[in-house]
Parts: C-alpha cells; sequence; structure tokens
C-alpha cells in the first residue's frame, strides 16, 4: 500500500509540522511502509534528513500570482515548473512571513474553494501528479487544504485523510470576515475527508468545536521523536550558573517577553540566573527582538541563533530548564518532547496541549498563563530544588522513551491508513476525545 503524505512546507524556517512530517515519513519507511512525502506551498525544512520529494505541488508562487489574476492560470507549464523550482520557493519564502493578512485571508479562501478558486489549475497539477504516483491512499497536511479532498476523491477513488495541525493560531491573524468565511467553507468540506488524525486530545477538542470535525472520526496520535538521537544528552550539573532556556521562534506569541520579565524578577530579586535564547529570527521580528534585549543587561543572556539538530543537543546540554511560555494555546508543543527526551525538565503555561503533556509525562511545572510572575515563582522551585528538577527530568525522560517514539508514531499512523484503505466506512475503536 502506497501513501502520499501532503507536507506544507514552511520554506526557509523550522516548523514543528514539517519535523513532525518528516520524521513520520521517515520512520513509516524504515519500518517498510511505502510513503511518499510532497511537499505543498514550499519545501520543507527539518534538522534532520530531509526525506521529502523535490517537487513542490500548490508552488507559493504560482498560488500567489493566480490569486492577483486569472492570467497567471494560463501560463505554460515551463513557466510553472520555473515558478516551483524550491531554490526559489526558498527565497520567496523570505518574503512569505511578511505577506499582508488581507492577502492571506483572500487566498486560504480561494485554496478551500478547490476546484472554485484561483488555484484550479493547481489541482489539476496535483490530481495529474498524484495519479502517477497511484496512491491507495492520500494524507492533507491540514484544514485549510480540506476543500481539496472531495475532488481528490473523485478524481482518484481512495481515501482522503487530513492531519490537523494547529490551523486556529493561522486563521485567528485573518481579518474577522476572511476568518469567518474561512472557517465556514472549513466546516462545509469536513465531510469530505474520510478521517482526521490529531497529535493531542486539546487539539482535537478544538477541531470538533470549531470547524466541526466529526468526532466519530477524529483519531488522536501522540507526537512521537527519535529519541536514539538525545540519548546521552545530559542537562549541566546542578552547581553549574542556574540557565533558563528557551527553543522557539523569537516573537510575540512564543511569549519569550514573558519569559525576559519572568528573569528581570529573579534577578531583582538578588538571584543569578542565565537566559539562553535559541531560534529563528525574522525580520519583522527584529523590533521585537531589540526591545527585548534592552531588558536585560548584557552577559545575562546568550543568543545562540537558528540551531540545528546537533547545536539543539548541546543547547539542551547547557540549560536546566526549559521554558516557551506562548501567548497563544499551542496545539502541538514538540520542543516539550525534545526537552524531556534531553532529561530537561519544563516549565509551561497552563493552556493548549501543555497541561496533557506534562500530565502525560510528568516533566515540569505548570504556571498561570502570561503571568511573568508566577512564571518567575515556577522558575525559582526548579532553581532551589535540584531534587525535584532531577526527579522531574528523569520522569520526563522516561515517559517520552515509553509513549512519545517516533516507532509508536509511525505504527499508530499506519494502522489508521489500513483501516481506512481496506473499508470505505469502518466503524472506528481509536481513541477520541
Amino acid at each position: 500500500m502506497r501513501v502520499v503524505y501532503l507536507a506544507a512546507g514552511a520554506g526557509s524556517t523550522y516548523c514543528g509540522s514539517c519535523l513532525r512530517d518528516n520524521r513520520l515519513a521517515a520512520t513509516l519507511r524504515a519500518q517498510g511502509r511505502d510513503v511518499v512525502l510532497l511537499p505543498m506551498y514550499m519545501p520543507i525544512r527539518t534538522d534532520e534528513h530531509d526525506v521529502s520529494e523535490p517537487d513542490v505541488c500548490y508552488g507559493g508562487i504560482n498560488v500567489y500570482l493566480q490569486q492577483k489574476s486569472r492570467l497567471f492560470g494560463l501560463l505554460p507549464s515551463l513557466v510553472d515548473s520555473t515558478l516551483d523550482s524550491p531554490v526559489l520557493l526558498r527565497r520567496a519564502g523570505r518574503w512569505a512571513t511578511r505577506a499582508a493578512p488581507e492577502t492571506l485571508g483572500q487566498m486560504t479562501i480561494s485554496i478551500l474553494r478547490g476546484e472554485h478558486g484561483a488555484q484550479r489549475k493547481e489541482l489539476r497539477k496535483l490530481i495529474r501528479k498524484l495519479s502517477t504516483l497511484r496512491p491507495a491512499l492520500v494524507n492533507l497536511p491540514n484544514l485549510m487544504f480540506v476543500g481539496i479532498a472531495a475532488p481528490l476523491k473523485e478524481a482518484l477513488g481512495v481515501p482522503v485523510l487530513c492531519t490537523l495541525s494547529g490551523e486556529d493560531i493561522f486563521l485567528d491573524k485573518l481579518p474577522e470576515a476572511d476568518r469567518a468565511r474561512a472557517i465556514d467553507l472549513i466546516r462545509e468540506a469536513t465531510d469530505n475527508a474520510d478521517g482526521f488524525i490529531a497529535p493531542t486530545h486539546y487539539y482535537a477538542n478544538v477541531a470538533a468545536e470549531r470547524f466541526a470535525v466529526p468526532r466519530g472520526r477524529l483519531h488522536l496520535i501522540p507526537m512521537g521523536i527519535d529519541v536514539a538521537t538525545f540519548e546521552n544528552c545530559t542537562p549541566p550539573p546542578t552547581d553549574a550558573p542556574f540557565t533558563i532556556g528557551y527553543l522557539a521562534r523569537i516573537c510575540h506569541d512564543k511569549g519569550l517577553h514573558l519569559l525576559c520579565d519572568a528573569v528581570a524578577k529573579i534577578r531583582q530579586a538578588g538571584r543569578n540566573i542565565r537566559l539562553c535564547v535559541a531560534g529563528t529570527l525574522a525580520p519583522q521580528d527584529r523590533p521585537y527582538w531589540q526591545e527585548l534585549q534592552g531588558r536585560l543587561p548584557a552577559g545575562e543572556f546568550e543568543y545562540g541563533g537558528e540551531v540545528d539538530h546537533a547545536g539543539k543537543l548541546r543547547f539542551f546540554g547547557s540549560i536546566h530548564v526549559l521554558s516557551v511560555p506562548t501567548v497563544y494555546h499551542e496545539s502541538k508543543g514538540l520542543y516539550i518532547l525534545e526537552a524531556l527526551a534531553a532529561g530537561v525538565p519544563v516549565v509551561q503555561p497552563g493552556h493548549g496541549s501543555f497541561p496533557e503533556l506534562l500530565e502525560a509525562t510528568g516533566g515540569g511545572l505548570l504556571c498561570h498563563p502570561n503571568d511573568a510572575d508566577d512564571l518567575a515563582t515556577c522558575i525559582l522551585q526548579l532553581m532551589d530544588q535540584p531534587i525535584l528538577r532531577a526527579r522531574l527530568g528523569r520522569a520526563g525522560r522516561e515517559a517520552v522513551r515509553e509513549r512519545f517514539t517516533d516507532s509508536l508514531m509511525a505504527q499508530r499512523t499506519w494502522a489508521v491508513y489500513e483501516l481506512y484503505a481496506g473499508t470505505a466506512h469502518p466503524g472506528l475503536d481509536t481513541p477520541t476525545p
């Protein structure tokens, strides 16, 4: 059985969904499964070996131009192919992160309209590509593409599933009218997808309540990571200067300002603490970063830039605790599993997927959301109690090794694929919210 897994690439930046999708495809292949990982919109970027195909479907440049004018839907195939070049798309990806919400809103609506949208040419190209691959099942990357489920099923005659991936965060940034229309289109199209895969109970509930995803077709498959690569990673000794780490994109949504405020409060109390920051810094977020640097004197924080996998391991080996106090409600939180796999406990806000992940792993503490004072209190608790810190780190590492491995993620995903590939309307007994 061949599965074509469509992955929405982030182009020039690391993306949690891309990391998960690439790891899933790589592990399925290692288990002897026939999986094709096909990027959409932009090439994927991962800090592990990239197993995706070089071709990009629904290339971001073509999608954008066709949204601007129907004339671009008449371009010859040679021009289309040139515009879909991965090199060109990666360069365009730096611009795409700064695209106006108004443009993204109309484009999202258009893609959700499928064969009735401005990107109908891209849909036909995708169908031709999939027809040559002859899949037994197609997996869409997120709900923003659920509008093409019906034409894919009609053209290919195979089940179409959809992975859930924090769509609410993207949609909430669109203009109100565009957001409302996009959500209506998603709700209308969910009946056309055969099944849905959610990474957490939290987001499964969001998808069911906000997007009308049928609960009877929701499958909970926890994220998984390659735990073996974290095997030799250990936190610094207890007598080293206490260091709190942040590993995520540097932006307001991820809450780095809250962590800076918490560290400043701890320093004001006369305690010695360092902040180590790593992650992508996009051009539009530089003013935010410059303002944050003024909150902490030089020498009290370190910025390690964007890190690859080896750099990530070094980063975890240099910190005692990790905190990414997001302002928004995180649907996944892959970086939490990575920190715990390295034996590093976490302090996270008590919203989104974090309560669920920490209950499942026992690897950290929850603080009040958007509350730098409570965040500082929790950090101090772990700073002053090295025995507790070590216990949480061990518990988290053991739980991830047992319950959040890439092998388990792949096995569970393939079981769902087999269920749908073998029966048109299966009775489901997988966990649902």
